[in-house]
């Protein structure tokens, strides 16, 4: 009895010691870039699909959830638009507007 128990403690503790050499050696954000990737096209879409920006050419980057608008607008109200649609996609901290009106 003693013999199996010891044994079995044996497995458990090199079992606890893989699990602790994964968790260590294992990247901190792996989704990250998928994230940032997935929230650009998210935001691309909302600004094409929009009737009233979807003619206009807004470039669109995302980095740790801080999406920058780039680009031209044909108004302030287009600007301001443009972020409150970004703004309202999922996984966006911020919104940064570099657009210039014309």
């Amino acid at each position: 009895m003693y013999q199996a128990s010891r044994s079995c403690l044996s497995v458990l503790l090199a079992l606890a010691l893989v699990l602790a050499l994964v968790t260590a050696c294992a990247p901190k954000h792996p989704s990250r870039a998928f994230d940032d990737a997935t929230i650009s096209t998210r935001v691309r879409t909302a600004l094409l699909n929009d009737p009233q920006l979807g003619a206009l050419k807004i470039d669109v980057i995302s980095a740790q959830g801080v999406v920058t608008l780039s680009g031209s607008a044909r108004s302030r109200g287009e600007e301001q638009r443009a972020v409150e649609l970004a703004r309202g996609v999922s996984g966006v901290r911020e919104v940064r507007s570099e657009l210039r009106v014309q």
